[in-house]
C-alpha cells in the first residue's frame, strides 16, 4: 500500500534559525505554505514534528501555532491538536457580516490618516489585478489593496481582526476563483472605492465598500449553493 506524502516535506528549511527569531520564522512559514496550498485543509500541526522540521524547541512551534490559531489559519481539534482550517464553508453569510462590520470601522478610520503614497500603492494593486490571471496571485493582491486602505487604522487589534478574514477569502479565492468561473476581474469597484478615499469621502466610501463586500458575499454564496446543489444531485 502506497504511503500518503507528508503535506510538511514541501516545506524547505535553509540553515539554523536563529533563537531570537525562531518563533516568527515558524508563524511565517507556515502561514505562507497555509495560503499557498503546500498545507491543505486538515493536515495535522504536530508540535513535535514541527520541531524537528525547524530544528528548534517545542516552545516557539506552540507560540506560533498559537498566532495562526488566532488568525483563524489553524483550528484545535479534539484528540488531533491543530489542523489546518477549513476554507470558506456554509458559514460565508456570517464571515461577510462581521468583514462589513469591521471592515467599514477600519476604513472609517483609516481614511482621515492616508497619505499620497498610501493612494498610489493601493492605486498600483489595482493596476497589479487588472493584468493578473493567476489565481493565486489575485487572492492575494486583492488582500493587499484592501489593507492599503484599512492600514492607517490606529486600532491595532481592529487590523488583525480585519486581516484575519482577508486572509480566509484569500485562501478560498486561490483555490475556487477559476472553478466560480469569474475569469478575469473587474476592477471597477475598487477604482470607485479608491477614489472616493482619495477624495476623504468617508461615508461615500464606507457605502461603496459594504457594496463591493455585499456583492462578493453573493457570488460566494451561489458558487457553494451550486457545489451542494452537485452534491445532492450526485447522491441520488
Amino acid at each position: 500500500m502506497t504511503q500518503k506524502p507528508n503535506p510538511l516535506s514541501s516545506i524547505k528549511i535553509s540553515g539554523p534559525i536563529p533563537a531570537h527569531l525562531a518563533r516568527s520564522v515558524i508563524e511565517e512559514t507556515l502561514r505562507n505554505a497555509i495560503l499557498d496550498g503546500r498545507l491543505p485543509c486538515g493536515t495535522a500541526m504536530r508540535q513535535q514534528e514541527l520541531a524537528i522540521l525547524f530544528g528548534v524547541s517545542r516552545m516557539p512551534v506552540r507560540e506560533a501555532l498559537r498566532q495562526l490559531e488566532a488568525q483563524s489559519l489553524l483550528h484545535v481539534v479534539t484528540h488531533k491538536g491543530a489542523v489546518v482550517a477549513p476554507l470558506i464553508e456554509d458559514n460565508s453569510a456570517e464571515t461577510y457580516a462581521l468583514r462589513l462590520l469591521l471592515e467599514s470601522e477600519a476604513l472609517r478610520l483609516s481614511i482621515p490618516l492616508l497619505t499620497d503614497h498610501d493612494i498610489a500603492e493601493a492605486s498600483t494593486f489595482i493596476d497589479a489585478l487588472e493584468r493578473e490571471t493567476n489565481y493565486t496571485e489575485i487572492g492575494r493582491l486583492n488582500r493587499l489593496f484592501h489593507m492599503a486602505l484599512y492600514g492607517k487604522a490606529p486600532n491595532q487589534r481592529l487590523l488583525k481582526l480585519v486581516e484575519h478574514g482577508l486572509n480566509e477569502e484569500e485562501r478560498f479565492l486561490r483555490f475556487n476563483l477559476e472553478a466560480m468561473g469569474l475569469g478575469e476581474t473587474s476592477q471597477e469597484d475598487h477604482r470607485e472605492l479608491l477614489n472616493l478615499v482619495a477624495q476623504k469621502k468617508v461615508n461615500e466610501s464606507i457605502l461603496t465598500l459594504r457594496n463591493h463586500l455585499m456583492r462578493g458575499m453573493e457570488v460566494i454564496e451561489n458558487y457553494l449553493n451550486s457545489l451542494e446543489q452537485s452534491d445532492k444531485q450526485g447522491s441520488l
